[in-house]
């Protein structure tokens, strides 16, 4: 093993320990030159990816937060809208409502008029019925009262001699017309 070793050490791909020097074996040394360059970009080039990384979220976060201030200014605007309308439709509403309140009003007193106006009525035509039904009672009543007088005050020459004038009345009333 001992060959191998010095094998290597006489070709020049390991320097010896103790001393400096370059080596310029390029496939011996370009996989290490390779791997230092490449462990010094990772080691630096994470913290220029992460910066770029963490630039670009701050940025979409300035993105998305000029947008979600835009979205709440109209959606600010719609509210301030929205309010308008339903101030304007509570007035117009209370506005309608006290027009219907004062209609209605109106129409129950009208109504009120004309059943007051029709109970008067009823009232009139009542008494007005009553007092003929009265009328006719009280002429029933005196015409029985009279018949009656009539019949036990006359004797039969009484009633010829009134049948006589009556017929006389009723001739002479004849030739009047």
């Amino acid at each position: 093993m001992k060959n191998i070793t010095d094998s290597f050490l006489s070709l020049g791909y390991w320097p010896s320990a103790g001393s400096f020097g370059f080596n310029t074996d390029i496939l011996a040394t370009n996989p290490i030159n390779l791997s230092v360059v490449l462990g010094v970009l990772i080691f630096f080039g994470k913290g220029v990816y992460r910066k770029q990384r963490i630039l670009k979220t701050i940025r979409n976060s300035e993105e998305l937060r000029e947008g979600a201030i835009e979205q709440l200014e109209k959606a600010r605007d719609r509210l301030r809208k929205v309010e308008m309308e339903a101030d304007r439709f509570r007035v117009n509403g209370y506005s309608e409502i006290e027009r219907e309140k004062l209609n209605l009003i109106n129409s129950i007193y009208t109504t009120l008029e004309q059943l007051e106006n029709y109970k008067n009525e009823t009232i009139r035509f009542e008494q007005q019925r009553v007092i003929n039904q009265v009328r006719q009672r009280v002429f029933q009543q005196a015409l029985q009262g009279a018949l009656g007088t009539l019949n036990s005050c006359l004797n039969n020459e009484l009633h010829l001699r009134t049948i006589s004038a009556n017929i006389g009345m009723f001739g002479t009333m004849k030739e009047i017309k």
